[in-house]
């Protein structure tokens, strides 16, 4: 029975006249359903692509289906339409992630949550998710479908999608695959035919396995591979020898990720593929209760080819209506058919088309300036977040003399004192001797202060004594050089030219104490001077200094200096440096040096990759005042996932 829906799940009809009907379930893939109707069949007007049909086998509701536009066919000789349906799982491939997408260290529940919030129209939703798994996901304009469906391809153990389509929003799950035998096919009692196809090709024993980038920057396994390697060996190496096989999917941008699907991909290639073809007889209408549903596991027993159990891996029915009890079963190891390996190539090729897979730039910080053993050369750089790889940073450098642009600069005044020094005798250099004469100077009348005359009285005097008294007879014509001494009175004078001539008038003798009293009148001295000069002999000598011990103060006053302009250099060099990155020491002193490796001294996460969204230091100390030129080089792969186009 076939029942039609709208595409907004609403009943349109009925289809009693559909034959042919049909059905595939392939495991853990989108299944298929088709069925036929007369070409006159009224309602066939029902039948729009992408409307909605409902498949029942019997009492059974096999699930929900979607008419596909391309898939229609008419037939003129047997006058029917046939239309081919998808799975409504196929309503995924509706929505797509138009740009850059990552998940990482989510748990798969909460990575398949956020990827539905990617649908337009929210017809699914998650239900039950029993694996619980940490990878690093990402997707970039891709359809939605697939992307959900690659989160399970790293696990290592097995798993099954379910659904439940029979309420809307639809349910969808993620279960853990079976290991229980739920049924038996043997030969003669529900076999009517067996095939067994074991294909040796594609077998490996040994897988690379490859992610994005291109060149040194693709990603590989080697940082989480215990072994260091590339690759990784299947157990049956001993059994088949090595066989190697490549595997590239750049979807994968984790090496985590793309490790644990390298091993799950090897689990599938480590053996040559067995799948059994088995033609059934579906006895449920006889009361067996034995059930070939996909994903449930499967005893067959034959006697030539033995015992064996495998998974259902596809069940279908050709003809639901005609032939009710024929089943095909494909049990075991899925064959990729040429048809699975041109859609999976198709769609890896889409991907090379629309994934960021990113590019090398090469980067330079430069520096140069002065510095000494207290402001060392200091160089710092950003590595961004969202930096995939470093290649590649080197670091070039050299040291010089120190370089000044001036002479003088303005200074403010100040006290200085100077230090102390001891006194001493210092002496100074001997001078000769000789004469100095003055200049000549004319004679002349000087006339005195005058002077108030007055009384004057002796002091007193005792005793007997004797007063000689003298008058003025002329001046005595002396030379003037000449000093003549005469005598009066028992009184010795010496006399000069000019001096006037005295002589003596009386004498008076006393007797006992007395004083005298002398009247001097108002009076001034008039005294010539000639013309005369002054001659000075100064003998040979030397000076004596005694210096004490002192110190001396100088106060400067505020004041500036003029700059005296251009390029002035010290004639030294330092000797040495010590380079430190990160504040970890480089085993480097000398005074320049070419392609130095930091990468090994760059500070490191956890996982041993050199830190980003932080700040990087370089420091190169010299040993003495100097000039440090310095340039770092990096080749860094990064995409271009964030910002705009400006």
């Amino acid at each position: 029975m076939i029942k039609v829906f709208s595409k907004e799940l609403k009943l349109l009809a009925i289809l009693e006249n559909a034959y042919k009907i049909g059905y595939e379930t392939p495991l853990n893939e989108v299944w298929s359903a088709n069925f036929s109707l007369p070409l006159n069949d009224p309602k066939k007007e029902h039948c729009k692509p992408f409307n909605f049909i409902e498949v029942w086998d019997g009492e059974e509701r096999i699930d929900l289906f979607r008419i596909m536009p391309t898939l229609t066919r008419k037939s003129e000789s047997d006058q029917s339409i046939t239309y081919t349906c998808e799975h409504v799982l196929s309503t995924l491939m509706d929505d797509s992630i138009d740009d850059y997408a990552q998940w990482s260290n989510f748990e798969t529940m909460d990575v398949l949550t956020n990827m539905l919030e990617y649908q337009e129209v929210k017809r699914w939703k998650l239900g039950n998710v029993e694996i619980k798994r940490f990878f690093h996901y990402s997707a970039e304009k891709e359809d939605l479908l697939p992307v959900i469906l690659s989160v399970p391809k790293p696990f290592d153990e097995q798993y099954q999608w379910t659904w439940d389509t029979s309420v809307y929003p639809w349910t969808l799950n993620l279960v853990k695959a079976s290991h229980e035998i739920v049924g038996e096919a043997r030969w003669g009692k529900n076999v009517k035919g067996i095939e067994k196809d074991e294909d040796p090709i594609p077998i490996a024993t040994r897988i690379y396995p490859y992610g994005y980038g291109e060149g040194v920057n693709q990603l590989n396994i080697s940082s989480v591979n215990p072994t260091g390697k590339r690759y990784i060996e299947a157990d049956t190496v001993n059994e088949y020898g090595i066989i190697k096989y490549i595997w590239t999917d750049r979807r994968f941008e984790d090496a985590d990720t793309l490790f644990a699907s390298a091993k799950a991909k090897l689990e599938e290639l480590k053996r040559p593929k067995v799948t059994y073809s088995v033609d059934v007889i579906d006895l449920k209408a006889l009361g067996d209760l034995n059930r070939f549903d996909v994903g449930k596991i499967v005893r067959i027993n034959d006697e030539d080819l033995g015992i064996v159990d495998v998974r259902v891996r596809n069940f279908s029915k050709s003809d639901v209506t005609g032939n009710p009890q024929d089943i095909q079963l494909e049990i075991g190891d899925k064959l990729e058919d040429s048809s699975t390996t041109q859609a999976d190539m198709d769609r890896r090729q889409k991907i090379n088309e629309t994934y960021s897979q990113g590019a090398t730039n090469i980067d330079s910080h430069d520096y140069s300036d002065n510095c000494d053993p207290d402001h060392p050369a200091v160089i710092r750089f950003y590595l961004d977040e969202d930096l995939v790889n470093i290649n590649t940073l080197k670091l070039f450098y050299e040291v010089e003399e120190f370089r000044a642009y001036s002479k003088a600069t303005h200074g403010g005044g100040a006290t200085v004192t100077s230090t102390s020094a001891g006194g001493g005798i210092v002496k100074s250099t001997s001078s000769g001797g000789g004469s100095t004469q003055t200049s000549s100077s004319g004679g002349g009348l000087s006339t005195s202060t005058s002077s108030g005359g007055g009384t004057s009285q002796t002091s007193s005097s005792g005793g007997d004594h004797s007063h000689v008294m003298f008058q003025t007879t002329g001046n005595y014509p002396g030379t003037p050089t000449e000093r003549v001494q005469a005598t009066a009175a028992g009184v010795t004078f010496f006399l000069a030219e000019g001096t006037p001539t005295m002589s003596q008038i009386s004498t008076h003798s006393s007797s006992g104490d007395h004083s005298h009293s002398v009247n001097i009148p108002n009076h001034s001295h008039d005294f010539n001077v000639p013309n005369h000069s002054h001659s000075v002999t100064i003998p040979n000598h030397s000076h004596d200094i005694d210096i004490p011990n002192h110190s001396h103060d100088i106060e400067l006053p505020d004041h500036t200096h003029e700059i005296e302009h251009g390029i002035y250099k010290l004639t030294e060099v330092p000797s040495s440096v010590v380079i430190k990155v990160d504040g970890n020491t480089v085993p480097i002193t000398s005074t320049s040096g070419t392609d130095i490796d930091l990468i090994p001294y760059l500070a490191k996460d956890n996982g041993g990759k050199v830190k980003r969204g932080e700040w990087h230091e370089v420091m190169i100390t010299p040993n003495s005042l100097g000039r440090v030129n310095a340039n770092i080089i990096s080749r860094l792969f990064i995409q271009s996932r964030i910002g705009g186009t400006f």
